[in-house]
């Protein structure tokens, strides 16, 4: 067993370079990608979708709800991660309003006459999108977080030179 003394690895830690991770190409590709594809198809489903222009604006305004919702939740979880940085309150309202959007979005989707096969590629399309949302949101925090991370790591390396 190794003996070390919990000082010698506190001051270890504070000028050992830490590796900072970052999301492959690839990776960052796949995200872009199905996110443009699910905004494509939910596009052009809601582009051809039959029926009154009351029901098309109301499905265009759910989608629309529904992505800046899934958006706003993801930055609220992401933010309150380590600890609590945002009021109740706001979590009521960021969560209230995901939840409202998807209800209604939903709701609006099965009341809809149209054609079933019609309602599960928009359906589909949807929760594709807001899957990919989720996505998208991480990565781009991720690519953020280690953009700050590294820039503090070369004004520390800078400092100690």
């Amino acid at each position: 067993m190794f003996n070390i003394h919990p000082t010698d690895m506190q001051a270890h830690r504070t000028h050992a370079p830490t590796a900072i991770r970052q999301d492959t190409k690839a990776w960052r590709v796949q995200v872009w990608a199905s996110f443009g594809i699910a905004a494509t198809l939910c596009g052009t489903g809601l582009a051809w979708l039959p029926g009154q222009d009351l029901d098309r604006a109301f499905m265009v305004m759910g989608y629309l709800f529904t992505l800046s919702a899934a958006f706003a939740v993801s930055k609220y979880v992401r933010d309150n991660e380590g600890r609590r940085v945002d009021t109740p309150m706001w979590g009521l309202v960021v969560w209230g309003g995901f939840a409202l959007a998807m209800g209604l979005t939903a709701w609006g989707l099965w009341r809809m006459e149209i054609n079933p096969t019609y309602k599960a590629f928009l359906a589909v399309s949807w929760l594709f999108l807001i899957s990919s949302v989720f996505t998208l949101a991480k990565t781009l925090r991720d690519a953020h977080e280690a953009a700050l991370a590294l820039a503090r790591q070369q004004g520390a390396e800078d400092t100690l030179q």
